[in-house]
């Protein structure tokens, strides 16, 4: 529990010493991006995935959505999708939910072949997320099956940075209020279809700009006050 309140980028130095030769030890490699700087000049990549399941103990990624942002604009030309091809069949109850059916899972790529794609990716960056979380400990789970070793980011949650700033303005939001489609709306923000992976993705970086735009912020913002502890 204490390993959380050290500084996030010596904790990258801790994780580098024991990551073998490969795509970790690489992206270990690149020091985290600066939290003193003006979050305008870190680049964001706006991640999501599709498991199946909650449980990153035993479920596994499926697709992951990617889509980069630079100075709280969406750069559409850096939007990727991969399907995950998984190792077990996909439970009929979570495919009901994001429409991966087995066959379409088969014509997706190993993980460890979509795996060091999404680390370059990250390499130096910023992971953006709505109840980010979900991903974090997915990514985890798999560089640990893959490389034996833990994965960090830095990283910022738009249900967290909408939250609290609603908080300290005396509105509690909580529950279904959190949902990246109700925010949305509260936003005036499109309703796009949920659980494909590169349109929440695409909908957490539309939803980031639109909390930048309207939270009256100072013209210089320090990173560090979007990155969750960790």
């Amino acid at each position: 529990m204490w390993r959380r309140f050290l500084p996030l980028d010596y904790r990258r130095r801790q994780l580098l010493r024991d990551a073998p030769a490969g795509p970790l030890r690489d992206y270990l490699t690149t020091p985290f991006a600066d939290r003193s700087v003006d979050y305008r000049r870190i680049e964001f990549v706006a991640l999501d995935l599709e498991t199946t399941g909650l449980d990153p103990a035993h479920d596994v990624i499926l697709s992951v959505g990617m889509v980069s942002l630079v100075a709280a604009g969406i750069d559409l030309s850096t939007a990727q999708h991969y399907l995950v091809a998984p190792e077990r069949a996909v439970p009929e109850g979570s495919a009901v939910i994001h429409g991966i059916t087995d066959d379409a899972a088969a014509r997706g790529d190993a993980i460890a072949d979509v795996m060091p794609r999404l680390l370059a990716r990250l390499c130096g960056r910023v992971m953006l997320g709505h109840h980010v979380k979900i991903e974090r400990q997915f990514l985890d789970a798999a560089c640990r099956r893959l490389y034996g070793t833990g994965f960090l980011v830095p990283v910022a949650d738009t249900e967290t940075l909408i939250r609290r700033w609603f908080e300290r303005r005396g509105q509690l939001l909580g529950g279904r209020d959190l949902r990246l489609h109700a925010l949305r709306m509260r936003y005036g923000l499109p309703r796009y279809k949920a659980h494909d992976a590169l349109a929440d993705a695409l909908a957490t970086a539309e939803l980031f700009c639109a909390f930048v735009a309207t939270a009256n912020l100072e013209s210089k913002v320090p990173l560090k006050r979007f990155l969750e502890q960790q």
